[in-house]
């Protein structure tokens, strides 16, 4: 029998050696500091001038922190509308659930994952549908830790890689793929109509893509300063070169060529009692241990051993620097989840005509 304390040790053991593999021997804390600049260089008169790259930025910061979202979010790093009967981890299996009713996934089909992260959607699409799966992803570290996981899952056989951005996939033919999705990534492009546009090049015609974006809400206005504030939290502590309205996402897809089917804020379209999306990174929503991990006293204790570790070199230098960033983050999640001006939880299911 394992007790809590001796799990989290291992767990903290797999952390620090998911981290040094991560980091490979840099500096996070300048790493951080460049990161931290990234608002400045995209607002830059002149982007080329600076040499400003989103997609790097977008790769950079998922390079630094997915091990610390792993530890601290689980395998699949999205938001889902959660119920009060169910811990976090149950509701992003029901939503994922959802998603692979909605492309009425079947056995044989080819499926594109647009920004995979490190595949915990994935798995669960592969697992429970059957479907062979291409990842796609600009972070290698992301797409090696995929690599890893679907091979411990013995679903590797089952996946494919692309490391490219998903703004330009030339390596993938026209009309490839059976169905598609796009979990919490798109929300990233720089030119949101580009990115669909080329999503909908890769698909099938007839094809079905699911997408769950970052937007804001009807209730977002641009005058109020403190709405402003919270939106510039947010688009920096989620490397967002800009975050889009709703219609503003639904008039990209079918810009990009798109029916849209259905589309609608799923933090806010659950007919009986619900949970706020935010809520496990404010109070303890489910069980004990990563529950407590997500609560600010959480993210505050971590970053007291984070630095302690550091000092004992088994976290790599500026690690703490790390988590202080995504707990800046999580706190600017809250505030606009709160003042009901964002939700990282507009889904839609579009089709690309025959």
């Amino acid at each position: 029998m394992q007790f809590p304390f001796s799990t989290e040790l291992v767990q903290l053991r797999r952390l620090s050696s998911g981290l040094k593999a991560a980091y490979r021997g840099s500096d996070a804390h300048h790493r951080v500091e460049h990161f931290d600049g990234w608002t400045r260089r995209a607002a830059a008169e002149d982007a080329r001038a600076t040499g400003y790259d989103h997609t790097k930025t977008v790769s950079e910061y998922y390079d630094l922190c997915s091990e610390f979202m792993v530890f601290g979010w689980g395998e699949s790093l999205h938001f889902a509308p959660l119920s009060p009967r169910e811990s976090l981890e149950d509701s992003k299996t029901r939503h994922q659930r959802l998603m692979i009713a909605k492309l009425e996934l079947r056995k044989g089909m080819t499926v594109i994952d647009v920004g995979c992260g490190i595949g915990g959607p994935m798995r669960r699409v592969i697992r429970e549908a059957g479907v062979r799966v291409v990842g796609v992803n600009s972070s290698e570290i992301q797409l090696d830790k995929a690599k890893s996981l679907n091979a411990e899952a013995g679903l590797d056989h089952m996946a494919n890689y692309l490391a490219c951005s998903f703004m330009d996939m030339r390596a993938i033919a026209d009309d490839t793929f059976d169905r598609g999705y796009a979990i919490e990534s798109t929300c990233h492009a720089p030119d949101k109509a580009g990115a669909f546009a080329e999503i909908y090049r890769v698909l099938k015609p007839g094809a079905l893509f699911w997408g769950q974006e970052m937007c804001m809400t009807d209730k977002f206005d641009p005058d109020d300063n403190r709405h402003r504030a919270i939106k510039q939290d947010l688009m920096h502590g989620i490397a967002l070169n800009d975050i889009a309205t709703m219609s503003e996402v639904n008039r990209a897809l079918e810009t990009a060529g798109f029916q849209v089917i259905e589309a609608e804020d799923r933090a806010v379209a659950a007919s009986g009692p619900t949970t706020p999306w935010y809520q496990p990174m404010e109070t303890r929503h489910g069980t004990l241990g990563n529950a407590l991990r997500r609560t600010p006293l959480g993210r505050k204790s971590l970053i007291g051993i984070s630095r302690l570790a550091e000092a004992l070199r088994v976290f790599p230098k500026g690690s703490a620097d790390v988590i202080g960033l995504l707990d800046r983050t999580a706190n600017a999640y809250v505030a606009g989840g709160r003042a009901g001006v964002f939700t990282p939880l507009y889904c839609f299911l579009a089709r690309k005509p025959r």
